[in-house]
């Protein structure tokens, strides 16, 4: 069944970002929606409640509606062990994965989709912002709540355009149908499905090969992986139109200048008259930014002919405004002098930039670093780019490998292999395996003046949420 063609439509995992977002989007055009997830509480809970969109807090054959038409299920559950699954196809109720259902849906609009190994949420995140402000008819899907979306993942401004964060992991961004696609970079990750970087840009080229005579590809000029996608892509001539962006791109996009003061990160980009302010460090950021402005220069000029002053003075505004997404250098507050924050920064390359954006941005702060490893895999792949990731951090604590369900690792990698690699190298680190019993250690190194920040895609930030609440 046709996603547009289902009255009541039932989503398994429906807390997850992606799929709460989703179901949030269908309830608005009026379909009956409902579903089950785990008891855990995530920040979707509030959302779904908000919505008086029904759930259960487990799965048990029994919830499904005796009418459901459809049954829309995360990428991270299966007939083999899911019960609801099991009896939507012994009812004959159709399945359909959440990555092909964002696809059916994108299939409605014309879909703008942002995609790339880092910065793709808050790229999506700055594109959402600068179309509202502009008065795009436009809805927008990020994969983390954002604070301009009013706490939500999700906006919806209209019905002509659609854009959405979309994810390589398993090629899942090869359901979507993009007009626009934004490529903010492309290296070496997801080592369980992508072993080599040809195999991950390959994913990338084949996504790129979706967008039709006349779309557009919107690419980071100063990522290596990005342009190669770029020049592999010019070189079939498919019809498809080219935008660089960044330090090195010609033209338009091309950033002039990048520099922090007075809390604010001063971008110039060489097709417009004024910087722009944001609130939020790094020269990632800046970056995020060129690519979203020129995302919303090709629909604006679309569907306008050309930016108004009003609209250009109202896209300032609410940048200068602008505090991020969930997870992505979200401050949690400052007490005692000590500013605490959260990142889900997790690849050695974000790791990077995502501290020397905070050296820049906070420079006479020390930066004490809690970081857990994602994945065995990632981690033994890029063993050598993580202990070389934390240089801008004068204090580093490591935990345990957060390990993934979907892997299966047969390596001999260990917890401590990271925390042996990084004392080689000298500098203060540390290595408590649980996160939250390095809570002692953390009240005894933290200093006024400290910025401490939980870094990586595991469960840390615990960590830094019980300090902050108690120091």
């Amino acid at each position: 069944m046709n996603l547009f063609h289902a009255q009541r439509v039932y989503c398994i995992g429906i807390k997850g970002t992606g799929l709460c977002a989703l179901a949030e989007l269908l309830h608005s055009r009026g379909l009956e929606v409902s579903g089950s997830d785990c008891a855990a509480v995530f920040y979707t809970d509030a959302i779904l409640q908000s919505l008086n969109i029904p759930y259960f807090e487990s799965f048990a054959p029994e919830h499904i509606p005796a009418k459901t038409d459809l049954v829309i299920h995360s990428a991270a559950y299966c007939t083999e062990t899911n019960p609801e699954m099991q009896e939507a196809q012994r009812r004959g109720i159709p399945l359909l994965k959440y990555p092909d259902a964002l696809g059916e849906y994108s299939a409605a609009f014309e879909s703008c989709g942002i995609a790339g190994v880092h910065g793709k949420t808050t790229t999506t995140a700055l594109a959402g912002t600068i179309l509202a402000a502009a008065a795009l008819p436009v809805q927008v899907l990020a994969g983390s709540a954002v604070g301009s979306f009013g706490g939500r993942s999700t906006l919806n401004r209209g019905n002509t355009y659609f854009v959405a964060e979309t994810c390589e992991y398993r090629r899942h961004f090869l359901s979507f149908h993009p007009a626009h696609i934004v490529l903010t970079s492309v290296e070496s990750d997801h080592q369980d499905y992508f072993p080599t970087f040809e195999s991950i840009r390959a994913a990338f080229v084949d996504y790129g090969r979706l967008l039709p005579v006349g779309g557009e590809l919107i690419y980071c000029a100063d990522d290596r992986g990005a342009s190669e996608v770029a020049r592999i892509l010019s070189a079939e001539n498919r019809g498809i139109t080219f935008k660089p962006y960044g330090i090195s791109a010609a033209g338009d996009f091309r950033i002039t200048g990048c520099r922090a003061a007075a809390g604010k990160l001063i971008v110039d980009l060489a097709g417009f008259p004024v910087p722009f302010a944001l609130p939020v460090p790094g020269r990632h950021t800046a970056l995020n930014l060129a690519g979203a402005l020129a995302l919303a220069d090709s629909l604006i000029k679309k569907e306008y002919g050309l930016w108004s002053e009003d609209q250009y003075s109202r896209v300032r505004q609410a940048l200068g405004a602008f505090t991020g997404s969930k997870r992505r250098s979200e401050i949690l507050g400052e007490k005692n002098k000590v500013l605490f924050m959260d990142d889900y920064a997790h690849h050695p390359t974000a790791i990077r930039t995502t501290l020397a954006g905070l050296k820049d941005f906070y420079p006479q702060r020390r930066l004490v670093v809690s970081f857990m490893s994602h994945t065995y895999t990632r981690t033994a792949a890029l063993l050598d780019e993580f202990a070389c990731a934390f240089a801008d951090a004068e204090i580093v604590i490591l935990h345990k490998i957060y390990a993934s369900a979907r892997e299966e690792y047969t390596g001999t990698l260990s917890d401590r292999m990271l925390f042996e690699k990084m004392q080689e190298r000298g500098g203060a680190v540390y290595y408590v395996a649980e996160p939250v019993d390095a809570v002692p250690l953390v009240r005894s190194l933290l200093q006024e003046g400290d910025l401490f920040i939980t870094l990586g895609a595991g469960d840390n930030w615990q960590l830094g949420k019980i300090v902050f609440e108690n120091y």
